[in-house]
């Protein structure tokens, strides 16, 4: 996977990152934080820009973010109902996401983009449980240049002592 995922980037440049990512937090078997460990392995080693790396990164992640709200908002329940168990998000698993969620708020958002899995029901949560979209965006937004920069970031350094 992370072969396939090295060929699409190298490829096709940094619209595949967005796309990617996107796709990874809307559910796609996309490991992100692997994917922006050697988007920073390629700055390092001069393949790539860094801060369009993160520009592209931060589009993708956004992207996947606001898509995943607005399915949760538009047939959360229905689809979680139906398929969540195909995807191990089972109705006791999602009540303590949602607990989490209400409890926790934009802090949850925050936490969700560092924890594999998480962040890729965190969208979905946001909209079933209507937290407001304008609020939803801002946290995300904040959340996704960090996270981006701090993977790249780190792929970069792996690549300086590689």
């Amino acid at each position: 996977m992370v072969d396939t995922l090295a060929y699409f980037v190298t490829q096709y440049g940094y619209i595949s990152i967005t796309l990617l990512l996107a796709g990874g937090i809307l559910g796609l078997p996309v490991p992100d934080e692997a994917l922006m460990t050697f988007v920073g392995y390629l700055v390092s080693k001069n393949m790539m820009n860094y801060i369009l790396a993160i520009l592209f990164s931060f589009v993708g992640s956004v992207a996947g973010m606001v898509i995943s709200y607005q399915l949760g908002s538009k047939v959360g329940f229905v689809v979680i109902n139906k398929y969540g168990k195909w995807i191990g998000l089972t109705p006791k698993r999602f009540a303590k996401v949602k607990n989490w969620f209400d409890k926790y708020g934009d802090w949850a958002i925050v936490f969700s983009y560092f924890i594999p899995g998480v962040r890729h029901v965190s969208g979905y949560v946001g909209g079933i449980t209507k937290m407001p979209f304008q609020r939803y965006v801002f946290v995300c937004t904040i959340v996704a240049v960090v996270w981006s920069a701090i993977f790249i970031t780190i792929g970069f350094y792996v690549g300086s002592i590689m």
